[in-house]
């Protein structure tokens, strides 16, 4: 299977988290919200992330971080700023 790297936006209640997840590049599961509701997964893969505390804190760095599904507040491809 052919896979696509794609920079996404996580946010819990208490930290927003930036990092690369793993999709196909087409078909079943290649759109972030495909992955999200599929039901066999509980935790979000992530690579190359940045979490960052909402209440103000210092970001830190991961090479990798395992999100809870249920957890997730927010979702949504990372844009970079112009």
């Amino acid at each position: 299977m052919e896979t696509r790297i794609e920079r996404v936006v996580l946010e819990t209640d208490r930290h927003r988290v930036v990092g690369d997840l793993t999709l196909p590049r087409e078909g079943y599961r290649s759109r972030l919200s495909d992955y999200l509701n599929s039901g066999d997964m509980d935790f979000i893969p992530l690579v190359n992330a940045e979490l960052t505390p909402l209440n103000g804190g210092s970001p830190e760095t991961r090479t990798f971080i395992a999100v809870a599904r249920t957890h997730v507040q927010l979702a949504f491809p990372f844009e970079a700023e112009a």
